[in-house]
């Protein structure tokens, strides 16, 4: 059973995701280890309810981005993660610390990258571009992380129509439901497979 760090930033609708898929979908793998930079994110107290260990880190608290990332690396070791999972991390890593979990770490976007993706594309700037583009189609990506931002491999896309009416915050509710909460735990379950028992 592979060890997995869901890395936060939120609300943790991803993170509800992922636990409620524990033991169906999410089978060769379990989450051991909930980390947030942002103090008091909702997302701490999911995982508290979950019976998660939880650890919160800021870069402002680090004072840079390295020792941020340092402190990250320490945390994940001594809980033994194989896994890392960001599932609304709004922090950009650098290589200095995606080097160290090569195709372990995962990232799920709310668009079909290429599209409205990289720097500057996150939340409901995401839905607001693809909707001011006029698309008719968005959905979620999920990718390896690398660093390059949304720039690994793509492991799982699913596709969600764009309807007439909608705001930013209604296509990002659908995305989620609709592909973000499905395709998240199956890329988990998918990657702590392949890295077998």
């Amino acid at each position: 059973m592979r060890r997995i760090a869901v890395l936060v930033s939120g609300g943790g609708t991803n993170l509800q995701a992922l636990i409620d898929a524990q033991g169906s979908v999410l089978c060769s793998g379990k989450i051991a280890l909930v980390i947030s930079n942002v103090p008091g994110a909702y997302a701490l107290e999911r995982a508290k309810n979950a019976g998660i260990a939880t650890e919160m880190v800021t870069k402002k608290d680090c004072g840079s981005q390295v020792a941020f990332e340092d402190r990250l690396l320490q945390l994940l070791q001594k809980h033994e993660i194989d896994v890392i999972v960001l599932a609304g991390f709004m922090t950009i890593l650098t290589e200095h610390f995606t080097g160290k979990y090569p195709n372990r770490i995962i990232n799920v976007h709310p668009s079909l990258i290429p599209s409205f993706c990289g720097e500057g594309f996150y939340g409901l700037r995401v839905h607001q571009a693809a909707l001011d583009y006029g698309v008719k189609v968005t959905g979620a990506t999920v990718h390896f992380v690398n660093e390059v931002c949304d720039g690994g491999q793509i492991i799982a896309q699913k596709a969600v129509p764009v309807l007439e009416g909608d705001t930013p915050e209604v296509l990002q509710h659908r995305v989620m439901e609709q592909a973000e909460w499905i395709l998240l735990p199956q890329a988990a379950e998918a990657v702590c497979a392949a890295l077998g028992g």
